[in-house]
């Protein structure tokens, strides 16, 4: 079973980076995928999603880059004792190298740096958590920075079309060795006869791009390419409204603890919809379960930390406080952790613009 515990290690900080650029669906633009099936009032008010960052420009490397040199500054951590970072996304740089070795370099962290890419989406945070506390447990590592986000898109069609649902984010979580602190407790799950529950059929190895890669077809009423992902909505909200709460209380029953005693339930920002319904089956008061959907929308396996950063800094932060948070989506897998922070800094939300692009590691 995949319970995991690792002692000694701490959250000691989170920050995000957003595009400046708001996309509101209530006013798309022909730049937005609107569906022929629904108003803009309705999609609103269906998923909870009014606004979100958008930027044809910034990677999800950029958005973490600004999101690091903010937290590394407020945490006012030297980068030579950063021993590992870990680029948590499905939209790297390039399909080779691995995007942590260029934003080993961006930074200008240690070429004794260990570096990483995890390719997981909505539970991609709990992930990449747990990789980072497994190597600093020991205390031969030291500090780690785990970054996670989605943005700009693989490619470009004839027609760019946005998906309403997703907003772009960056976020850099700052893990580190402290002999002593609380464990940090995981539970992880797995159903790959779900893998085309959220896909993008093709631009892999199983599928190369060819010229019918750009053709149209019309799914949940919006025109998309074989490119572009897409979902089979009701499997998947089946899914994350099963394996959420059932992952939560695996948890809690494994290590003997009463999850109701956590200060902020934080789960993946799917849809409002779901979620509701997550919080209902667990009997979570709502003033414990922040969102941050209005604004940012989806944002992928970046939402968990997005939402702290967005809706916790007044009331979490330098403080002490229990988390639980859940992650779940595309794969189909999903991932839930306990941890309780005293001094957590959360930087306030750092704006990038289309000029921060990264110009050096461009080829």
């Amino acid at each position: 079973m995949a319970f995991l515990s690792f002692p000694n290690v701490r959250i000691a900080g989170i920050s995000a980076g957003v595009p400046q650029n708001i996309a509101d669906n209530l006013h798309p633009t022909e730049d937005d995928a609107v569906s022929t099936e629904y108003s803009p009032e309705d999609f609103v008010k269906t998923t909870g999603v009014k606004e979100r960052r958008v930027s044809y420009t910034l990677t999800t490397s950029d958005l973490c880059y600004a999101a690091a040199e903010k937290l590394i500054a407020d945490l006012n951590w030297n980068k030579e004792d950063v021993g590992a970072i870990f680029f948590v996304s499905q939209s790297p740089d390039y399909i080779l190298p691995a995007t942590a070795c260029i934003l080993q370099d961006r930074l200008g962290l240690s070429k004794e740096c260990f570096a990483e890419d995890i390719s997981l989406g909505c539970s991609g945070w709990v992930y990449g958590l747990s990789s980072a506390a497994s190597i600093l447990g020991r205390g031969t590592i030291k500090k780690a920075l785990v970054m996670c986000g989605e943005a700009k898109a693989r490619f470009r069609g004839p027609r760019r079309r946005r998906n309403p649902l997703f907003g772009c984010c960056g976020t850099v979580t700052a893990v580190e060795f402290c002999e002593g602190h609380s464990e940090i407790m995981f539970h992880f799950g797995t159903d790959g006869s779900g893998f085309d529950a959220i896909i993008t059929p093709e631009g892999g190895a199983r599928n190369p791009v060819t010229t019918s890669s750009f053709d149209t077809e019309i799914i949940e009423g919006k025109e998309t390419y074989r490119l572009q992902s897409r979902m089979k909505g009701m499997d998947v909200f089946s899914f994350g409204i099963t394996a959420a709460p059932k992952s939560v209380k695996s948890l809690a029953a494994h290590y003997n603890f009463d999850y109701l005693q956590a200060d902020w339930f934080v789960f993946h920002q799917a849809n409002t919809k779901m979620n509701n319904m997550i919080a209902k089956k667990l009997k979570l008061p709502m003033e414990k379960v922040p969102s941050s959907m209005y604004k940012f929308g989806n944002t992928n396996g970046a939402s968990i930390p997005m939402t702290i950063v967005a809706e916790l800094k007044n009331k979490a932060e330098n403080k002490p406080a229990k988390f639980l948070c859940c992650g779940f989506g595309v794969g189909l897998s999903w991932g839930t952790t306990y941890f309780e922070t005293e001094n957590l800094v959360i930087s306030d939300l750092v704006e990038v613009s289309d000029e921060e692009v990264d110009k050096v590691h461009v080829v």
